[in-house]
């Protein structure tokens, strides 16, 4: 791996899940969650492609406990496997659901929302959880893209998820770990890294694409 790593027309920051129910005081926080957008944003400038994920669930979504009368995180097999139950959270059109609204989106060419169908779930930007592919991975390759590079939240899953079908679908793929933030419940986190470390994808920090002085005041390695 090269010390530092030149960004080009071949590359792709995917940006995943920065809304507000992941944030601080939302319904499914990730602890500092907000910290990293800053970051996230001095990044996106380095990159001529750039995706963001934004979960968009319909109420009564089958990865909701509420909707099976259930515990959250409690788990439950489901035509397409085990579910973790999560209480309910970015349901389509609710603030919950929004990007930080300090997030730089316009950076971004697209706005991928997942888990849109209410009887299956994504945690992954390429495959949802029944195995059916979003599409993303063909429009990358329609684009050049050659390697993927991911932040957001949670590392532990959508970040992983959406890595290892990255990895999957033939990009080098790089997570910027710094740029991630993980639930980390249960020895997640560990074992995610251990996912995406025998998959090789690469673990990264910012200062490799940003350097140690990005004219960016906002963020901190």
């Amino acid at each position: 791996m090269p010390s530092a790593i030149e960004i080009d027309d071949n590359d792709v920051l995917l940006v995943i899940d920065l809304q507000a129910d992941f944030m601080p005081g939302g319904a499914l926080a990730v602890e500092e969650g907000d910290s990293i957008v800053p970051l996230v944003n001095a990044l996106a400038r380095r990159f001529g492609h750039v995706v963001v994920t934004q979960d968009w669930h319909p109420a009564e979504h089958a990865s909701f406990a509420s909707t099976h009368e259930a515990k959250p995180f409690e788990t439950k097999r489901l035509h397409y496997g085990e579910q973790t139950l999560w209480p309910d959270h970015c349901v389509q059109g609710t603030a919950g659901a929004a990007l930080h609204p300090d997030l730089a989106t316009d950076e971004a060419f697209l706005i991928l929302r997942k888990g849109v169908g209410r009887r299956v779930d994504s945690y992954s930007a390429f495959v949802e959880a029944d195995g059916k592919t979003t599409g993303l991975a063909a429009l990358l390759k329609a684009r050049g893209v050659k390697r993927v590079f991911a932040c957001g939240l949670a590392t532990d899953y959508c970040v992983a998820f959406s890595a290892l079908d990255a990895r999957a679908a033939g990009f080098e793929t790089f997570v910027i770990e710094d740029a991630c933030r993980a639930i980390d419940a249960n020895n997640s986190l560990e074992a995610a890294w251990a996912r995406m470390n025998a998959a090789e994808v690469w673990r990264i920090q910012s200062r490799e694409i940003l350097g140690s002085a990005d004219p960016s005041p906002s963020w901190r390695p």
